[in-house]
């Protein structure tokens, strides 16, 4: 199990770490963490078809106030992982990413809120200094430090329960495991929810109910409806400039007239 544990964390660094050294380019969505994984350990279509499943789960992941949000990107690696290795069930593997994310969360929030915090002063008197250098290398330094223990989490989680993994797959009962399977086809819709519970407003419930009738009562595919979305989206941006330009040749219009009207009551003056 050391070369799955070695892939799963060659995962992590390159989408974790990798995402924040290109600028947010968005490689730590799952889809894309499920597909490198997979692409690591050479099953890429388990990968992407899990990869899938957990950014419909991780869709509406938020850190909001003191609520600490999963960490997708290990728990992709991992299940990913698992699920190639131990030969189970995708959904199956699913329900462990919920668990393992929310672990690898706190860990984050600990490394960004304590650990790395001892670096600050030299930060600050490198700046003072004006040492350029000495800043360059803290900088990737540091990255190296933070994006190495987090691979590290993926990497022991691997190695070490692996064993226990696929011991405790293989005693799990048929009507257990059906229903974890069960649960885990449940859990992209909480993601959905989260969702929609975000971006929730009364204005758009009309086109939530429009995009239920399409898919439930007309068995519309996800491609036609979010195509039929696109053109509703470009339809209302139209309308919302016409509007717009009309609202504004009105106070243009107003506004001339209160002008004329100022010189004619300074004229008669």
């Amino acid at each position: 199990m050391l070369v799955p544990a070695t892939m799963a964390a060659l995962a992590v660094l390159i989408c974790f770490g990798g995402n924040y050294l290109t600028g947010q380019s968005m490689m730590e969505r799952p889809l894309v963490v499920g597909l490198v994984t997979g692409l690591l350990l050479g099953d890429m279509k388990t990968g992407i078809l899990l990869g899938a499943s957990l950014e419909a789960l991780f869709l509406g992941n938020v850190n909001i106030g003191g609520v600490i949000a999963a960490e997708p990107v290990t728990a992709t690696a991992m299940a990913t992982t698992f699920a190639i290795v131990s030969n189970i069930d995708q959904k199956a593997a699913m329900t462990l990413a919920v668990p393992i994310g929310m672990l690898a969360a706190f860990v984050v929030m600990f490394l960004k809120n304590v650990f790395m915090n001892i670096f600050a002063p030299m930060v600050d008197k490198a700046a003072a200094e004006n040492n350029q250098r000495a800043l360059v290398g803290l900088h990737y330094g540091t990255w190296i430090i933070y994006y190495l223990i987090i691979a590290m989490i993926s990497f022991i989680g691997i190695l070490v329960g692996s064993g226990p993994v696929n011991s405790f797959v293989e005693n799990i009962p048929e009507p257990l495991m059906n229903g974890l399977s069960a649960a885990g086809g449940l859990l992209p819709a909480v993601g959905f929810a989260m969702l929609m519970k975000l971006l929730w407003s009364n204005k758009l419930a009309v086109f939530y109910l429009l995009g239920f009738v399409l898919t439930a009562y007309l068995q519309l595919p996800a491609v036609a409806v979010a195509v039929l979305g696109v053109i509703i989206c470009v339809l209302v941006s139209q309308r919302d400039h016409e509007l717009d330009a009309v609202s504004r040749g009105a106070n243009q219009v107003a506004t001339t007239y209160d002008s004329k009207e100022a010189e004619e009551e300074d004229f008669f003056a």
